[in-house]
């Protein structure tokens, strides 16, 4: 078993101002799913997109909407809110604080794919 520390992880810079740390997955694909955290600034939107796999997305800090396929509107998040979002499923989110939002995400796969229109 591994013990990973986020302080010891390198950061991968995101267009438009957001970073992302893989703690669980490389570019070889040898593990099923692939864990990180990504810190977003204020301001910043993934924009939509999906992915062909099971995603989960808990938001650890900060302030944001989202907005999920099939979901009326945009939902606000805070800490403690989880997103699920099945495979093909097109859904963003956007920080509307003035503090950085920080989430933990899932990606049913062992790369992380991302589709967008």
């Amino acid at each position: 078993m591994a013990i990973i520390q986020l302080d010891d992880v390198a950061k991968q810079e995101f267009p438009n101002g957001a970073t992302y740390q893989t703690l669980v997955g490389d570019a070889d694909g040898s593990t099923p799913v692939r864990i990180g955290v990504q810190v977003s600034e204020p301001g910043y939107s993934t924009g939509t997109h999906s992915h062909p796999y099971l995603e989960v997305v808990t938001v650890i800090e900060g302030e944001g909407e989202a907005w999920v396929e099939g979901v009326a509107g945009e939902s606000p998040i805070g800490p403690g809110s989880t997103l699920v979002m099945q495979p093909g499923v097109r859904h963003g989110f956007r920080v509307t604080g003035d503090k950085p939002l920080k989430t933990y995400g899932v990606h049913a796969s062992p790369h992380r794919i991302v589709n967008r229109d």
